[in-house]
């Protein structure tokens, strides 16, 4: 009898412990916000309202041809190689054209935005994307842009640019991305 009692207060204090459990949480990636809860697959982010922090731009001096993806903008993005956070020759290339517009730019400030394609666990992918940001930014510090003017956010896979699932889609959303304000 004292067997039977003893099982039954061991399944009664476990129950309630397996009842807490949850999904969990991916963790957080140092100097990267959480993802943005994705209520639709394919929804544009929201628009941002100018603010004390964020001003408009004035389209002379950074013309973009889609406010909406801000491609086309002053500074184009850079690609990485496949599993990849160093810079490539091409990339170097683009970024020191990049900190020469800076340079002429004072005002402008930057959000590099680390992407990635869609291989791989979204923990990763985050992880990677701050990666491939900080090279940019750190590559642009080198070449004399003030380490203020820049900040570095990852996307991971949770923004791509081509939705395909190809390895031309894929090399398309392996990128860093720039994105200037005053």
């Amino acid at each position: 009898m004292s067997r039977t009692r003893a099982v039954v207060l061991v399944l009664a204090a476990i129950v309630p412990l397996a009842a807490c459990g949850g999904k969990k949480r991916a963790p957080a990636v140092a100097g990267t916000p959480a993802p943005p809860a994705r209520s639709a697959p394919t929804q544009a982010p929201e628009p941002v309202e100018s603010g004390p922090d964020l001003a408009p731009v004035d389209q002379d001096d950074f013309s973009v041809s889609d406010p909406a993806t801000g491609e086309g903008g002053p500074l184009s993005d850079i690609q990485f190689d496949y599993d990849q956070s160093s810079l490539t020759d091409a990339a170097r290339a683009t970024l020191e054209k990049h900190a020469l517009w800076l340079q002429g730019h004072r005002e402008a400030r930057v959000t590099v935005e680390g992407h990635c394609d869609e291989r791989g666990t979204a923990e990763y992918n985050l992880a990677l994307g701050d990666e491939r940001a900080r090279a940019a930014r750190n590559y642009l510090v080198q070449l004399g842009v003030d380490s203020a003017r820049l900040r570095t956010v990852s996307y991971g896979k949770e923004r791509p640019l081509d939705p395909g699932a190809n390895e031309a889609a894929w090399a398309r959303n392996r990128r860093a991305h720039f994105l200037v304000a005053r």
